[in-house]
């Protein structure tokens, strides 16, 4: 991989981490103030806490991503991002234009997903 081709997996990272740690700071100021209501109808608390519980469930994905992007950018200032984690091949530039923090080429995730498929995992 160039270096022109770094620099755009540099910036399309940071961009998303960027956008992903101000949306996060905004959803902590939502969750702080969210007022606890005591509902008496019980469809409207389990509405309410439907809502919140899915709230924090896209949270903690964001979390992980936010995870994944920070090591691809660490992976990037030591020259190892696009170098496939199992079989340290280069990753296909076309895998990482559709998935910028993966660390597997398609062959080793794909024969991951198959192993974790049949033992469960």
């Amino acid at each position: 991989m160039n270096k022109k081709d770094i620099d755009v997996f540099r910036n399309m990272l940071q961009n998303e981490l960027d956008a992903l740690l101000a949306k996060a700071g905004i959803a902590v100021v939502e969750l702080i103030g969210t007022v606890y209501t005591n509902e008496a109808d019980p469809l409207d608390r389990a509405t309410e806490e439907e809502a919140r519980n899915n709230r924090l469930r896209i949270r903690g994905r964001e979390s992980r991503l936010i995870s994944k992007i920070k090591k691809s950018l660490q992976a990037i200032d030591e020259g190892t991002y696009g170098i496939c984690e199992d079989c340290e091949e280069p990753i296909a530039i076309a895998r990482l234009k559709a998935r910028p923090v993966t660390s597997y080429c398609i062959d080793c995730k794909t024969k991951q997903e198959a192993l974790e498929r049949v033992t469960g995992s």
